[in-house]
């Protein structure tokens, strides 16, 4: 089969998560093929540099035989079987240990599920239970932050912010607000804001809606420690300890969703640690496996988790997959890998420190007006060079951007009209060399294509 041959069968049979039907079927699917270390291969032939890491969780990078050897050695022996009705298996016992002796010292126990969005539908059935077993079941407002997101399940969407996924999915599930989120660049340095004076006050919102709500009915708060898809948002240094004051001012439980920050993406095991978070719960996927099976599953704080086996009784909830025996096996060789192979120190010490040196040289490029990173994540800020200003969101700026990127041979994401990138962490200094380049040669082209009057906008991925 060829590549017109693909997209004929693709048109005519798969509807893609996050995409404009119609406008894929009129432009047809790229068909990626292969892929190795770094890099993806499509069915033309052409090698492009994979910023993105997949969906931010190919940490260890394409083509690693060791975990493909885990898995067909599990599915040999045991290629599946159910973690229910005290049933288990020895890769989920195994995952289970390493994943509390890498987490912070208070987690202690992990609920397996089969992806990103099922862990925070957990984390919202588990955070109402344990309120309701202390006695307090008023306490059922969790709130979330504008343009934060977390899955794309019902319960995922009501805990995120995105605005255009609130407009497609009808009334969520009740009892979920949202806060203002920590992004300078767009809401505080238009107010001409000290950074660390926005983050403070993007905190004191947080205790006004606390307030406005009732904390006697407040369960929890929850937060990316980076914002991902919302825009590799990284907040100003004052607002996590202040978030941290309010929360514990209020006997609030603090959720914070690991999914792409954590397996050492900001150089260090989760980002919590980064940040000196003490969560009572951390949602957890991606990177688990490097995304070679689906996995994910929270991390569970001692205090909730003794509430939940002491006095809970069963709890009625899980899924068919949870802690699947093959994708157990497969993350816990990838963990394995990266301690051995030393992955999150390079990234925190090395590979980290590198990307933030040549990323931050693009702030020099007329269309980006802030370059900012944190360990292997990062984002440009588009603007118009004559004013500094945002661009009109119709001219479709990023996803043109976007587009001449992997033309270019590069994938990099749009959200809006803000760049971002996250790689393997097994990128070399050579290939961040190569990213570096085709970025910017992405930007020369997209600063020339603007003299074009009119640049069509194409749909944007927020995942």
């Amino acid at each position: 089969m060829q590549t017109p041959d693909y997209q004929r069968l693709d048109r005519a049979h798969h509807l893609h998560p996050f995409t404009d039907f119609k406008a894929l079927g009129e432009e047809g699917s790229r068909i990626i093929e292969r892929a190795e270390g770094v890099y993806i291969h499509d069915a033309e032939g052409d090698r492009i540099l994979d910023g993105m890491a997949g969906l931010w969780c190919v940490n260890l990078g394409y083509g690693r035989e060791e975990l493909v050897a885990a898995a067909t050695e599990q599915l040999h022996r045991l290629p599946y079987y159910n973690n229910f009705f005290k049933t288990t298996h020895p890769p989920a016992v195994k995952l289970a240990e390493k994943l509390c002796a890498l987490a912070p010292a208070h987690l202690n126990h992990v609920f397996f599920t089969g992806s990103g969005s099922e862990a925070n539908d957990t984390v919202l059935r588990m955070v109402r239970r344990y309120w309701a077993l202390k006695g307090k079941p008023e306490k059922q407002w969790v709130i979330g932050r504008e343009n934060g997101y977390h899955g794309s399940t019902v319960a995922g969407m009501s805990l995120g912010g995105m605005a255009p996924m609130h407009g497609q999915g009808g009334p969520g599930v009740p009892k979920i607000a949202h806060v203002r989120q920590p992004y300078w660049f767009q809401e505080g340095r238009t107010a001409g804001q000290d950074p660390e004076a926005f983050g403070r006050e993007c905190a004191a919102a947080l205790e006004a809606k606390i307030l406005e709500l009732g904390e006697e009915a407040v369960a929890a708060f929850i937060a990316e420690p980076v914002q991902g898809a919302g825009g590799a948002i990284i907040p100003p240094a004052s607002y996590w300890p202040a978030v941290k004051a309010v929360l514990e001012k209020y006997d609030i439980l603090l959720v914070v969703d690991e999914v792409i920050c954590g397996f050492g993406r900001l150089g260090e095991w989760f980002g919590s640690l980064h940040y000196g978070l003490e969560p009572d719960m951390m949602p957890i996927a991606k990177g688990l496996s490097s995304g070679y099976l689906p996995i994910g599953g929270v991390l569970v704080g001692d205090r909730v988790a003794e509430t939940l086996i002491e006095e809970g009784g069963e709890f009625f909830h899980g899924f068919t997959y949870s802690g699947h025996p093959a994708c157990a096996a497969v993350a816990l060789r990838n963990l394995e890998l990266m301690e051995a192979e030393g992955v999150v120190e390079r990234v925190r010490d090395d590979v980290g420190p590198y990307l933030a040196e040549r990323w931050t040289a693009l702030a020099d490029h007329p269309l980006v007006g802030e370059a900012r990173s944190l360990g292997l994540i990062g984002a440009l800020e588009l603007v118009d060079p004559a004013t500094g200003e945002r661009f009109d969101s119709a001219r479709g700026v990023g996803p043109l951007c976007r587009d001449l990127c992997f033309a270019g041979g590069l994938v990099m994401r749009s959200v809006g009209d803000t760049m971002i990138i996250s790689p393997p962490l097994v990128i070399s200094h050579a290939e961040i060399d190569e990213l570096m380049e085709k970025a910017r040669a992405a930007l020369d082209a997209t600063l020339a294509r603007l003299a074009t009057p009119t640049t069509p906008k194409q749909e944007e991925s927020l995942p």
